[in-house]
């Protein structure tokens, strides 16, 4: 394990950050199917530290939103904090700085690609930020936050996304589904009810003839803003089709 440490010199110069401990850095990379695989190993696995991490993560994101974009409202800097904490953007971040290189996997999870998994690769994240709490502190965890997540924080960067807060769910769903499975989303109109001046609508949303979610409005366009809104919800619960 101590040649591990010396490994992890690179990773340490990746974060800009040297631990004091690096024992808890070395924690964070540590997945259960190793220590499964290896009993004889007595340190402990990264799954309590993924669990600090992502309230320190939470607190940290929520904390330099609020310090940057004082004007937006409660429920803008909710949705920018979902858009940034999720499990997509983390494992990009997880995977740019390299970590898959640093995984200390089991040789059933390695030839699974564990070092490419999405789900793996956001739960290190969030465990290597916890041990960056535990050793440095909040102020150091936040520190290496925002160098982290800059991009998404800086207004002026492409991907920021607060630009697309303004869009409806329709244009989010649509550029969403076509980047992730080169699908335009389809809508149906399922059923109309009530008197002409007072009717309601009910629109289902539908990706390859698989119904994606339903919703209601009085008028054709408010239902299937609805179902395009829960439609967003449930495509941002399943897996990534390239994991």
């Amino acid at each position: 394990m101590a040649e591990q440490e010396t490994h992890l010199d690179g990773l340490q110069q990746v974060l800009d950050y040297r631990f004091k401990k690096p024992g808890l850095l070395q924690q964070a990379l540590i997945h259960r199917s190793f220590l499964h695989e290896n009993p004889q190993v007595n340190e402990a696995d990264n799954e309590t530290l993924e669990f600090l991490g992502d309230a320190v993560l939470g607190l940290a994101i929520s904390h330099l939103l609020l310090r940057q974009y004082p004007e937006c409202n409660e429920g803008d800097l909710s949705r920018l904090r979902s858009a940034i904490v999720n499990e997509r953007e983390l494992a990009r971040i997880a995977q740019d700085l390299g970590f898959g290189d640093y995984l200390m996997l089991g040789k059933g999870e390695e030839l699974t690609g564990g070092r490419q998994k999405t789900s793996l690769l956001a739960d290190t994240l969030e465990a290597v930020l916890a041990a960056i709490y535990l050793d440095g502190g909040l102020d150091a965890a936040i520190d290496v936050i925002k160098r982290l997540f800059h991009a998404y924080l800086d207004i002026e960067q492409e991907q920021h996304p607060l630009r697309t807060l303004d869009k409806d769910y329709k244009t989010q769903l649509q550029e969403l589904t076509q980047a992730r499975f080169k699908l335009t989303p389809v809508y149906s109109l399922d059923a109309e009810e009530g008197p002409d001046h007072d009717k309601t609508f009910h629109m289902s949303v539908a990706l390859e003839n698989r119904v994606l979610a339903t919703g209601s409005g009085k008028s054709k366009k408010e239902a299937q803003q609805e179902a395009a809104c829960k439609a967003l919800d449930v495509i941002g619960r399943q897996p990534d089709p390239d994991d």
